[in-house]
């Protein structure tokens, strides 16, 4: 029971998942500053590494405002939420070889939590009693809806093929099998990353937070420890997405000769990581008709293809 709540509560549960959401966080921030020739986080931690914690510190420290129009239950408990649900999502990713919550069905369960994000952040913005939240609260919903379905089709395709809704299942098959599903299916590998690129409200797909257009979107109204949540709900997403097509499309973690499952899935996610601050460096911002557009043109046609064509070869 003590060894259970060890490996729920700190490793390789929610304290170190937090805590490589940092670092994550500065990873990102260091090479997408490289890019545009910057030198990124610096001072605070060698080459900067702290600077991720002292922002989250920071913003505890700030007084929390709360606008007095605005729906106050939801408006301060939406940043718990936001930040929950990446956290329950990574426990049932394989870690250490084996996930903390894993059953049959848990692929659905994990698109289930990905609409629950979506409704947060619309209910977020909604709730601000702010134009500039409610619009992007609004573009925030369309496109994280409609990004939802090549996603949820993305990770059906390996499910297919594996027999098995099983998140660790899969990654046991590309295990057995000595053989990826980025070869296999490459595009599908392709339309999750663009897909959860779009989820995280990444460049080019940052919208819904366009902060030339409205302020800083759905987000406006919020600062102090609220703010603090929902940049960390931020951070704990995008090792989430990381580790997710790293789980199902790189074989996740695996054992390599003197490399635990652990470190391989941080290296493979790390590697995820880079290609995704990559994109966000050399794309500009797309308008909102070019985002949903894009999904119904190209994402969603590619993954009905794909599908049929492994539908066929299972067959």
């Amino acid at each position: 029971m003590l060894g259970e709540l060890i490996n729920l509560l700190i490793f390789p549960g929610f304290l170190f998942l937090i805590t490589i959401s940092f670092i994550y966080e500065w990873i990102d921030r260091k090479f997408f500053a490289r890019i545009q020739g910057r030198y990124g986080p610096l001072y605070t931690g060698p080459s900067g590494v702290l600077q991720p914690f002292a922002d989250f510190l920071k913003l505890l420290s700030k007084e929390d405002i709360t606008p007095a129009a605005c729906e106050r239950t939801i408006f301060s408990i939406t940043p718990i939420v936001y930040t929950a649900i990446p956290l329950i999502m990574l426990s049932v990713i394989p870690l250490n070889g084996r996930a903390i919550i894993s059953f049959e069905g848990d692929i659905i369960f994990l698109m289930f939590l990905s609409a629950m994000v979506t409704l947060s952040v619309f209910l977020a913005g909604w709730s601000s009693a702010n134009n500039f939240s409610r619009v992007g609260s609004v573009r925030a919903a369309l496109q994280m809806l409609s990004y939802e379905i090549p996603l949820g089709l993305s990770m059906i395709g390996p499910a297919i093929v594996v027999g098995s809704l099983s998140l660790s299942k899969i990654v046991e098959w590309q295990i057995e099998h000595s053989a990826w599903f980025l070869w296999l299916q490459p595009i599908g590998f392709a339309v999750m990353l663009i897909s959860l690129i779009a989820e995280l409200e990444r460049i080019p797909f940052d919208i819904p937070e366009a902060e030339t257009e409205i302020v800083a979107g759905w987000m406006t109204e919020y600062g102090g420890r609220k703010l603090a949540l929902l940049r960390l709900g931020k951070n704990l997403e995008l090792l989430m997405a990381s580790m997710l097509i790293s789980s199902i499309y790189l074989g996740g973690g695996v054992q390599i000769y003197f490399l635990p499952p652990l470190v391989v899935l941080l290296i493979k996610s790390v590697i995820i990581l880079l290609i995704m601050s990559l994109i966000r460096g050399i794309f500009a911002r797309f308008r909102i008709d070019q985002v949903t557009s894009g999904m119904w043109s190209y994402l969603l046609p590619l993954m009905i293809f794909q599908i049929m064509l492994i539908q066929f070869g299972v067959d």
